[in-house]
Parts: structure tokens; C-alpha cells; sequence
């Protein structure tokens, strides 16, 4: 859909023995129980952990990871890069509002940006905020003028798979939605909050996909926030999202509306700021209050 070049023909048929009809690859019966992607393995432990295989560091208990490599790269001028993340990456420590915060880019896709979270969960950090674009599937969402925060994602990747047991759907706590919500507030910034269509598939978002996803009530998609989220509720640390709308797949054609050069991306960052140090405050405060049923009477 967001490319004019046509696939390389592909076989129709392959010969499976001299009493067999040939069938094609593509025309082979699959049982959907036996796919190996929803062959969830509950074992806490894996051969390789990233704790293991990192150096100790210590990171900030709050975090961004932001999805805007130029903004990141403008902030880290004025940060210290604190740990090597996987494909040529950092983790890197800023200061706001008198405030320690780790700071890093994700990269694009599930499986890189997985592995960069995991990376840093590893290092102390324990609130996290992801801000990024994302394609509008709802055609009120104009380019860039609504914050929007991920309520739940729609799992129609792979790394999610491996962290979670097969579903369709990835929630979002009310608790981190309602800080995600009040920072927006209380900047005056339009805001809404809803479901986005995470995929691996750039260039498999056909029309008929499209539709029903917006069917099934999706007002964004993206490649990444299902397989965050999947990774933070495997690892027992808080994560949130804001995206904004960039590009169009709501309309009759693609309309990439230069979504890139949008104004919102520095100011979405400071928003992820905002909200990943006030959500570690109220963390901390719940954790200081004693339960209703373990104090003395």
C-alpha cells in the first residue's frame, strides 16, 4: 500500500513426490494450534537474560523512550550516555526539573525495540513513557493536532508472543492513562485516548485490514507499542504511550501528510518527560502508603 513496486512472481507449485498432486507453498493446510508463535512458554528464566549480559549500572527509576532520533539526538547533547544499547544505541541520563531521566531511542519495529526496553529495564529504569507517530486510521485525526494515549494495542506482531500467552488485545492500566491524560490537561493541548494496531508489516497494511481494524475500533497504527507494552508487563514495570497522527491511511489514497516534519515531536518529549516523573511520584507514594488490609488496627 505504500509502495508502487510490484513482489517478484512467486512459484504457483512445488513438487511434493510422484504420487502427490504439487501444490503450491502458499496452499498447504495450516492447524492453527500448532503455530509456533502462540506456543507461549511460561518459564521466567531464558538461556540469555539481559541482566546477565550487560555492566550494573544505575539508571533513572523514570524514562522516555522516544521514537524522534533527532530530538533525542538534540537532548543527548546536553546528557551522559550511561549504557551501549543493541544496534549502535545509548542510554542516556538528562536532568528535568531538577529530576534524574533516562532518555533513549527504541528504533524501529517490535523485536529492536523490545530488546533496547528490556536493555534499560535492566539498568533501573521502572516508569516508562513512549512517545512516537503514528498512521491515522480515524479521519478526524488531523496531522499532529491531537496527543494521543494508548488506551490498549491490537497484537498483530510477534515479540508480544513471547512475553505474554496469546491474545488479541494488550491493555493499558486506568492508573497510567489517567497520568498520560492530566499532564495533556494541563497543558491546554487537544488530547484523546484509544486503541492502536500494532503490526510488523509496513508494507502489508492493505485496505481490507485497514477497515477492519477500524472496525474493531483502532484510531492508529504503528509497529511497536504492543511489543513495549508486552515487555513491561513481563518485567512488572510501568509503561505508558502518547503518539501522535502522522500520516493518513483513513481516505481513498496514502496521504503521508510529511508527517516527519511535524512541530508535535519536541513537544510530545517534554510531554513523555512530564509524565514519566509524575507517574514515578505517585509509584512512590502508593508504595509508602500501607494497605487497608496489613495495617494494625
Amino acid at each position: 500500500m505504500r509502495s508502487q513496486a510490484l513482489p517478484p512472481k512467486l512459484p504457483t507449485s512445488r513438487p511434493w513426490g510422484a504420487t502427490r498432486e504439487p501444490r503450491g507453498w502458499h496452499h498447504v493446510a495450516v492447524i492453527a494450534d500448532n503455530l509456533p508463535l502462540l506456543e507461549f512458554d511460561a518459564d521466567r528464566s531464558a538461556v540469555v537474560e539481559p541482566s546477565s549480559t550487560q555492566r550494573r549500572v544505575d539508571a533513572p527509576a523514570a524514562a522516555v523512550a522516544c521514537f524522534f532520533p533527532e530530538v533525542v539526538a538534540e537532548w543527548a547533547k546536553h546528557a551522559r550516555p550511561i549504557l551501549e544499547l543493541p544496534a549502535q544505541g545509548k542510554l542516556w541520563e538528562v536532568e528535568k526539573n531538577g529530576q534524574r531521566l533516562a532518555l533513549f531511542y527504541p528504533g524501529m519495529g517490535s523485536p529492536l525495540a523490545a530488546c533496547r526496553l528490556e536493555r534499560a529495564i535492566a539498568a533501573g529504569c521502572k516508569v516508562i513513557i513512549a512517545c512516537g507517530a503514528a498512521g491515522a486510521l480515524d479521519p478526524q485525526l488531523e496531522m499532529g493536532q491531537h496527543v494521543i494515549s494508548v488506551s490498549a494495542a491490537i497484537r498483530d506482531e510477534g515479540t508480544s508472543y513471547h512475553y505474554l500467552s496469546p491474545a488479541r488485545k494488550i491493555e493499558v492500566s486506568d492508573e497510567i492513562v489517567a497520568v498520560l491524560t492530566e499532564v495533556v490537561e494541563l497543558h491546554g493541548e487537544m488530547h484523546t485516548t484509544g486503541v492502536t494496531w500494532t503490526t510488523d508489516a509496513f508494507f502489508r497494511e492493505t485496505r481490507s485490514r485497514v477497515s477492519r481494524r477500524r472496525a474493531e475500533g483502532c484510531i492508529t497504527v504503528e509497529m511497536e507499542a504492543a511489543a513495549l507494552l508486552a515487555v513491561a508487563a513481563f518485567r512488572g514495570v510501568q509503561l505508558g504511550q502518547y503518539l501522535y497522527a502522522g500520516d493518513n491511511l483513513a481516505g481513498a489514497v496514502w496521504d503521508h501528510r510529511e508527517w516527519w516534519e511535524s512541530r508535535r515531536r519536541e513537544g510530545l518529549t517534554e510531554l513523555a518527560a512530564e509524565a514519566a516523573l509524575t507517574l514515578l511520584q505517585r509509584t512512590a507514594s502508593l508504595s509508602q502508603t500501607p494497605s487497608k488490609r496489613t495495617t494494625p488496627a
